[in-house]
Formats: structure tokens, C-alpha cells, sequence
């Protein structure tokens, strides 16, 4: 039991010693915890910055019905796996299909998107649209009308650098919008390139 006991006392000890020295070697004042609670509970401030991205796609087509577009857009990460922006978009469009007539028009617009990444390089995406469109009739006049549309899709992002990257989505029309000027369930194909998170 003596063995016990003097093993303990020799433990309890060198315990108190160990806390000594550590007290001696940086002496307990309001400052000295304040900095170390400072560093053990703060993190580096996130910069709302840092949360956007943007990029946007061209689009390109030539022949007898050729389209020259820009669509930029700008986004904000929600979260790590949720992002949510706003793209604008302009078209210039000449149509040579018709014998006896070529048409010039533009169609402008925007969308508002939500996009979910189910692994890191692929995410689906839903995305609200309306788009102003010019409707030619066969007596030479014309009208413009705002169609809308809601896209439902997704896409695969492939990195470039740290904070670039391209991507390829598809995306259906599934309002199906009695003017739209497209046919039923066709699909539309973007690539794009993107900066930012």
C-alpha cells in the first residue's frame, strides 16, 4: 500500500511541477488569455466576394438562318452545393430561308436560374425565362411578343484552373408556351466558360 501510495504522491508531483512550468514559462494575465482564447475561437472572414461567379456562353450560327448572341450572366453560391444568379441575353438573327424575302431581327431577355451540384462536377438546374421575340406575317408586318419559358436540366463542369472553368448543359423547355417559336421538348446546348468561386 506504501508503494501505492508514493507512486501517486510521485504522479500528483510531477503533475503540479508540469503546470508550474508552464505557468512560469508564459505567466497567466487577462492578455495572455485573451489572445489565446482569440486564437483558438476565431476564423478567418469569409469575403461575400468570394461568393460570386460569372461567365456567360456565345452563341454562333451560320447559314441561311444565322444568329449572333451574347448571354452573360452572375451568380452567387448559396451554399457549397447551391448557386443561384440572373442571365441576360441578346440575339442578332438574319433568316435567308425564304425564296423571295430575308429577315432581320434581334430577341432579347433574361432568366433567373437555381442550380444544385450533385458531385462536384455535375448539377441540375432550373431556370425561369422570358424572352422577346419578332413574329413575321405573310403580308409583310410584323410583332414582337414576350414568350416565357421554364428550362429544366443539367450540366458538367469541367475545371480549367483554380477558379475557371467550362461548361455543358442541356436543358428542355417544360412550359411548352403556345408561342414559343421552338418545337416541342427540343433540347437546348450550351457551353460556356466560367470565373469566381
Amino acid at each position: 500500500m506504501k508503494k501505492i501510495m508514493s507512486t501517486l504522491f510521485v504522479l500528483v508531483l510531477a503533475g503540479g511541477l508540469h503546470a508550474f512550468a508552464e505557468d512560469v514559462a508564459e505567466p497567466a494575465t487577462k492578455e495572455t488569455t485573451a489572445v489565446k482564447s482569440k486564437r483558438t475561437t476565431s476564423k478567418p472572414k469569409a469575403d461575400i466576394r468570394d461568393n460570386f461567379f460569372y461567365g456567360g456562353y456565345i452563341n454562333l450560327s451560320f447559314g441561311s438562318y444565322t444568329v449572333i448572341g451574347i448571354e452573360p450572366m452572375i451568380g452567387y453560391k448559396v451554399t457549397p452545393k447551391f448557386a443561384a444568379g440572373i442571365k441576360l441575353q441578346y440575339n442578332y438573327i438574319q433568316d435567308d430561308r425564304y425564296a423571295n424575302r430575308s429577315y432581320t431581327t434581334s430577341t432579347y431577355g433574361g432568366s433567373v436560374f437555381g442550380r444544385y451540384l450533385v458531385t462536384p462536377k455535375f448539377y441540375a438546374q432550373v431556370e425561369a425565362a422570358t424572352y422577346n421575340y419578332e413574329s413575321f406575317y405573310l403580308n409583310g408586318s410584323s410583332e414582337r411578343e414576350w414568350v416565357p419559358f421554364v428550362f429544366m436540366g443539367g450540366g458538367l463542369i469541367q475545371p480549367l484552373s483554380e477558379r475557371t472553368w467550362v461548361n455543358v448543359q442541356i436543358l428542355f423547355d417544360v412550359w411548352q408556351d403556345d408561342s414559343s417559336p421552338y418545337d416541342d421538348w427540343q433540347p437546348f446546348f450550351s457551353i460556356g466558360v466560367g470565373a469566381g468561386f
